[in-house]
């Protein structure tokens, strides 16, 4: 069976604008990508003042470097998703059809999950202005920067990997896709790493998506499979160092666990990260 990462993106987006309904659940999901994170928040940009803006940067971001040669890693994500609905449609063809709508479903749904926490409180966080690389440009001048709590790259890559081991289940293929399993989520972790070394994101966003992932499914992104999921981040990095590594991951999980406990609570899920948020503009 061939890797994941083998799959076409053009023949995969051929496959989807043929068929009606992959097209139609195609069609649903950009439009949410749209509104939710571009046309949001470039509203807010260009009105500055309607909804608050915290900066969540961590003293720990500061012992991850910034290594601009990971920016095509992390501008990976959204190939990343797309290229297991081409495995799904490559391997399983009609039976395939039913879980690449269920998968871009869901990508959607995430994108107007995050939005109910931007829609009240915004985030940002200190980004080197580094123009030496053409994907940096396109970075800076695409992405206004307001959106990091919850984060939408690391949102879509833990429920591709999570999803994508339950379409997988359901089809009755577990065990011999085990090495395509691994491939994503491995890959979904090397996009989490390559988020922070281009600073993108701060450790407390990691944290917070986190949290929003496991309200959003907790049946498939549970707090033991969230933790799990940090007790491997930078474990093959030489840096930041081991040391390091490990304070980042027991901040992270910390923090996750601190959102849980609050969300335990309140009185809707969002309200954690908004009392959170709160306190970072005092």
């Amino acid at each position: 069976m061939k890797q994941v990462a083998d799959a076409s993106l053009v023949h995969t987006c051929i496959k989807i604008a043929a068929n009606p309904c992959l097209r139609r659940a195609g069609i649903r999901c950009i439009k949410a990508m749209l509104y939710n994170f571009f046309f949001l928040q470039y509203k807010a940009a260009l009105l500055p003042g309607r909804i608050p803006v915290s900066a969540v940067d961590h003293p720990l971001d500061d012992a991850i470097p910034f290594i601009p040669g990971k920016v095509a890693v992390y501008l990976d994500f959204i190939a990343f998703w797309v290229r297991v609905l081409g495995f799904l449609l490559d391997t399983y063809c009609r039976r395939g059809i039913t879980g690449a709508v269920v998968f871009m479903d869901s990508i959607r749904k995430i994108y107007g999950f995050a939005a109910e926490v931007y829609t009240k409180h915004l985030s940002t966080t200190h980004r080197p202005h580094y123009l030496a690389h053409p994907k940096f440009v396109l970075i800076h001048t695409t992405d206004p920067h307001l959106m990091c709590i919850p984060s939408l790259h690391v949102m879509v890559v833990i429920r591709t990997y999570t999803l994508f081991r339950d379409l997988i289940r359901a089809l009755g293929d577990e065990p011999q896709c085990a090495p395509q399993l691994e491939e994503i989520r491995q890959g979904a972790l090397t996009i989490t790493e390559a988020i922070l070394y281009v600073k993108q994101h701060s450790v407390n966003c990691i944290a917070a998506t986190l949290y929003t992932m496991t309200r959003f499914d907790p049946s498939l992104f549970s707090p033991e499979e969230a933790e799990d999921f940090v007790s491997r981040l930078f474990i093959r990095a030489v840096l930041p160092t081991q040391e390091d590594s490990s304070l980042i991951r027991s901040h992270i999980l910390d923090l996750y666990r601190r959102f849980l406990r609050e969300g335990t609570v309140a009185a809707s899920w969002e309200t954690p990260l908004l009392s959170f948020l709160q306190a970072q503009s005092a």
